[in-house]
């Protein structure tokens, strides 16, 4: 899914090629699903002329004259492409293309899950009432980072992928994020002791902003068009069975749900491993529980 950085590179991208241009049509494949909402008509942007771009957690904003716009969630799959003026929409993926004067903005979604969302709205409170609530790290101190995880207990991991806690930050930032921290992805907020908060808030910020400066220097030679949550320059997300860049260590993980965690332990979690359901329901009592009983493990294979 792309996050903050992803949807930063979005945003600088599309600023010098649709700011102040006319949008002068939107057209739909995946009208059933992917438009959500439509008031005003989707026919009554036509013409408009684009006056700001905006992040909404992890959503881009799109605003029109009139105080009119266009909302899009990408979720996991969505990406969002460049091509020429009123560019086809082909392949099977291709789902919105939105032509503006000098290009068109094509939506896609790959998979048979379609999860992207387009919504038409007017006003600012109808937009306010699209976000999350979390809050933006990069404006928020110390003392408000540290009071908006812990009005819950909550593991980490579940924390800083919460929109209702902090603004745009998922799956892949938020390992990044706890991986330069030196934390453990179960620890518990309400546990956590000064200094490892310090740790934690300015890995937040130092780890987005590396990312966002990274894509947007990428983004200035041409449009974003290969976005994705799994980049081979990360420190673990993605990075199961390979070596941890600082101690070199292998790269474990915790399978949940459709997600799932990538963690040091050596770095981490003090050299233990923690347990991934359901390969501990399956080993039981042989589960590892330290690096050093998983390298006896593999010894004895």
């Amino acid at each position: 899914m792309p996050e903050l950085p992803d949807v930063v590179a979005y945003m600088r991208a599309l600023e010098p090629r649709i700011l102040g241009r006319a949008l002068e049509r939107v057209r739909l494949r995946g009208g059933a699903f992917l438009l959500r909402t439509a008031d005003p008509p989707l026919a009554s942007l036509d013409g408009r002329i684009v006056r700001e771009l905006r992040r909404v957690g992890k959503r881009i904003a799109i605003g029109l004259d009139g105080n009119y716009w266009l909302v899009i969630h990408l979720m996991i799959a969505g990406r969002l492409h460049w091509r020429p003026p009123d560019a086809p929409l082909t392949g099977r993926n291709d789902l919105a293309a939105f032509d503006f004067t000098g290009g068109t903005l094509v939506l896609t979604e790959a998979g048979k899950k379609r999860r992207a969302s387009l919504h038409v709205i007017a006003g600012e409170d109808a937009l306010h009432a699209m976000d999350p609530g979390g809050i933006d790290v990069f404006t928020a101190d110390l003392d408000t980072f540290r009071s908006a995880l812990t009005a819950e207990n909550r593991t980490l991991k579940r924390a800083l992928t919460d929109p209702r806690i902090l603004s745009g930050i998922g799956n892949a930032y938020s390992d990044e994020i706890l991986h330069a921290a030196r934390l453990s992805p179960i620890a518990l907020t309400r546990k956590l002791i000064p200094e490892q908060w310090d740790r934690l808030f300015d890995a937040t910020r130092t780890t987005l902003q590396q990312w966002i400066d990274r894509l947007g220097s990428e983004s200035e030679s041409g449009f974003p068009e290969r976005v994705t949550a799994f980049r081979p320059d990360m420190a673990v997300h993605g990075r199961f069975g390979k070596p941890c860049p600082v101690c070199g260590e292998t790269v474990q993980r915790i399978r949940y749900a459709d997600n799932e965690s990538n963690y040091c332990a050596r770095c981490q979690t003090g050299g233990t491993l923690l347990a991934d359901r359901s390969l501990s329901r399956l080993l039981k009592g042989d589960w590892p529980r330290t690096l050093e009983e998983l390298d006896a493990q593999k010894r004895r294979q």
